[in-house]
């Protein structure tokens, strides 16, 4: 058994998973998520702006306690899309090396890709859905689309995230014009025509939805009253629900989205455009259901750490 320790820095949260790996088992030790939008503004600027890099630092000081404390052997930080947008990312890699004593990797788009499938798909062959998947990975600042049975064989990341998205043509809406909703889809969907040049997602049986904006949808397609990880995990969303969750999302004001029983503080001003993602994938790729992990690139930063 190897005691580990991953961490995804992401565009809108950072992540910790501490886990035992022991042959073909991950059992969880801890797991915390941090909202701290460390890409603010980074679309507009191309810089991580000090206030977000604080934040981060801040998060991943506890992280560190916790790591200590759990005595985990490897220690393995991965930062994604805002990191590898940013002139300044020496800036985020020095504050890592002060805090973790290992230096982040700014991993490429294809290995988030990879990476997040392998910790999606890991555990869904007990469902038994049909394959090959086609893993969709909503960040804060990308989405990354991965098609494969048992391993990638085709995947592409598009710099379309609820961050970006949202400060590009939702700030401030509340809620958000039919024209903004409408230069938000226009985007949306450019992307995902681009996608199909790389990707041949028509060839997938099952789409697997990752990330806070599809288990959030998920959550409130199955009406929970609280965010509940047990029922969320490996749920079957129809694409009905989606679509009525989005349009209930992007109609709803800042202060309606906030009293949503499962909807994370750091998201409410997202989830606009994290939705509408899912939303517009379902619809132009033609999937009438989605599977809903909670794992993901987390899951599969961990899993590298196992050899």
């Amino acid at each position: 058994m190897t005691r580990v320790a991953a961490i995804d820095c992401g565009t809108n949260s950072v992540r910790l998973l501490i886990a035992d790996v022991e042959g073909d088992t991950l059992t969880d030790v801890e797991r915390e998520m941090r909202i701290v939008r460390l890409g603010q503004g980074v679309d507009r600027t191309g810089r991580l702006a000090p206030e977000a890099l604080e934040r981060t630092f801040t998060a991943m000081r506890e992280y560190a306690d916790m790591i200590r404390a759990h005595g985990a052997e490897k220690v393995r930080v991965v930062a994604t899309s805002a990191t590898r947008d940013a002139e300044n990312r020496a800036d985020f890699v020095g504050g890592v090396v002060d805090i973790f004593g290992v230096v982040p990797e700014v991993i490429t788009g294809d290995e988030e890709a990879r990476l997040s499938f392998t910790g999606a798909t890991r555990e869904l062959a007990a469902l038994r859905p049909a394959r090959p998947y086609l893993v969709v990975d909503i960040g804060g600042g990308s989405t990354e689309f991965v098609l494969g049975a048992s391993g990638v064989e085709a995947a592409v990341s598009m710099d379309i995230g609820c961050v970006r998205l949202t400060e590009r043509h939702l700030k401030d809406a509340d809620p958000p014009s039919p024209e903004q909703i409408a230069a938000t889809i226009t985007d949306i969907d450019a992307a995902l025509a681009t996608v199909r040049e790389t990707v041949p997602v028509d060839e997938a049986r099952t789409l697997v939805g990752l990330a806070g904006s599809v288990t959030t949808v998920a959550g409130i397609a199955l009406d929970l009253p609280e965010y509940d990880s047990s029922r969320i995990h490996l749920s079957r969303i129809m694409a009905a629900q989606v679509h009525d969750v989005t349009r209930t999302l992007l109609h709803a004001t800042r202060a309606e989205r906030a009293a949503i029983g499962v909807m994370h503080p750091g998201r409410v001003d997202v989830i606009g455009a994290g939705s509408l993602i899912i939303d517009r994938i379902m619809r132009e790729y033609g999937f009438g259901a989605v599977v809903v992990s909670e794992h993901d690139i987390l899951d599969g930063i961990a899993w590298s750490l196992a050899g």
